[in-house]
């Protein structure tokens, strides 16, 4: 009898619902539910539609009754920093506001009244970012205080998730760290930091590990979906399950978690919090096993979606590979992760008034902005490889793209060139092979990380690109 688990893997602009189980030797993966997602205007706030896509989860949970396909387990992983406040009868204060709203602005001066950047870096390790949790808990403390008073539970969003199916209130490590308010030494929230902002002690939950198992669903979730499980937490942080899932044993190699962000890093076990590295804007996220997932924040495939978007999506993503192709020798490039590419109004109009600005060449047709942002998220990435490398003291051999992004042929080909190394691109479907494997890892299937990367790697097709 095939043992079954099961991945709810939402992203930025969807989510899906993947089966996973051992057959031979190899993981096999069936994507049984797929569902659209994305932030929508509520109260003037860009918001997340949380009830709407829990009752997504539902619906996939519940398709595998249909398909007479039950799984032992299954976890949710999301994006990062986003979370929901919750009052004493659960009820959610305020909206699910997505790292994309403008009330972050001007809140990392707050929180610099409170700490230096620098001692803020070398206390956690985290990278800044505009849309950190640590600056989106003083937009709620600045402009809703009665929030924050009122506050009994901080959830981030698959914790969010796993608390409806569960009722189980718990913080989960991988993403936490994301918000900058965790002590890479200690592995556990900066008390001392939190006090000294004026945030909301109590609202802050016990921190777990991936592979925590939550037990089974709450009475209500069995009896709409018809069945039990137990919820096992993944790397609840979308890049932390997909780094679980890249296919090297070796310590010869950059990664690349490649999708709407690209998340560009090294593995490490213990942190870099110098100010070197502060910066040089690099990050050391948790992951897996309490390894440190060190890394940049690059603005990703979220650059060329969102022109595709402008344009009514009237062209596949291969379409649009061909066209900056056939425009490879346009010369304009601009810094992919300027913050000016964050959420502007117009994707197509930030890139050529940004081209504009610099004095080069402004681009007009969808293959020459397309050939502008594929060169120069590869220029990005060489750059971002050398500042890794020199951090690390050493030199990598050949960089691993995962996730959605390494199906990009046009761009690997263009990496490989851009960074004179070898690119490894697959699995495609990193993340969810990350959460399942996790879950996989606590039930036995395999008895260590390394034999599950091996299994990994024996399971997917990987394109190599020198």
């Amino acid at each position: 009898m095939t043992t079954y688990y099961l991945a709810v893997d939402i992203g930025a602009s969807s989510g899906r619902h993947i089966l996973g189980w051992m057959e031979d030797g190899r993981m096999r993966l069936e994507e049984i539910y797929r569902f659209s997602n994305g932030m929508v205007k509520k109260d003037g706030e860009l918001c997340w539609e949380t009830d709407r896509l829990f009752a997504e989860i539902l619906a996939g949970m519940k398709k595998c009754k249909e398909l007479g396909k039950i799984p032992v387990s299954m976890g949710v992983d999301t994006w990062g920093v986003d979370f929901v406040l919750l009052d004493k009868e659960g009820k959610m204060l305020g909206n699910a506001v997505g790292y994309r709203d403008r009330r972050n602005i001007g809140m990392d001066e707050k929180v610099y009244e409170k700490i230096s950047p620098e001692e803020l870096y070398a206390r956690t390790g985290i990278q800044k970012a505009v849309f950190n949790t640590i600056y989106q808990l003083m937009a709620v403390k600045e402009q809703h205080p009665e929030y924050m008073e009122a506050a009994d539970c901080l959830l981030f969003m698959p914790d969010y998730f796993h608390y409806l199916l569960t009722g189980k209130k718990v913080n989960e490590y991988t993403e936490a760290t994301t918000g900058q308010l965790v002590s890479p030494v200690t592995k556990d929230w900066d008390e001392e930091l939190i006090g000294r902002l004026g945030y909301n002690r109590k609202m802050f939950q016990k921190l777990v590990t991936p592979g925590t198992n939550l037990g089974g669903l709450t009475e209500a979730v069995k009896k709409e979906v018809g069945f039990d499980l137990n919820v096992v937490v993944p790397a609840t942080h979308d890049t932390g399950s997909a780094v679980l899932a890249v296919p090297a044993n070796d310590d010869d190699f950059i990664y690349i978690s490649s999708g709407t962000w690209s998340l560009m890093g090294i593995e490490r076990m213990e942190a870099d919090c110098s100010e070197e590295s502060r910066r040089r804007n690099l990050t050391n996220e948790g992951g897996y096993g309490y390894r440190f997932r060190y890394l940049k924040n690059i603005m990703g495939l979220w650059m060329i979606q969102s022109v595709r978007h402008e344009f009514e999506d009237r062209y596949s993503f291969a379409e649009i590979c061909q066209m900056a192709e056939e425009n490879r020798d346009f010369p304009s490039r601009v810094d992919a992760n300027d913050e000016r590419f964050l959420a502007p109004e117009s994707m197509t109009e930030e890139v050529k008034q940004a081209c504009a600005d610099s004095g080069q060449p402004v681009p007009q047709t969808l293959g020459e902005i397309a050939t502008v942002i594929y060169a120069s998220l590869a220029q990005c990435y060489a750059q971002t490889a050398g500042e890794l490398e020199e951090m690390a003291g050493r030199t990598f051999g050949r960089i691993h793209i995962v996730g959605g992004g390494s199906n990009a042929e046009y761009l690997n080909r263009l990496t490989a060139k851009a960074t004179g190394k070898e690119i490894h691109a697959g699995p495609s479907e990193a993340t969810a092979i990350g959460n399942l494997t996790a879950q996989m890892l606590k039930a036995g299937e395999f008895s260590r990380v390394e034999e599950a990367r091996d299994v990994i790697h024996e399971s997917f097709d990987i394109q190599v690109y020198r």
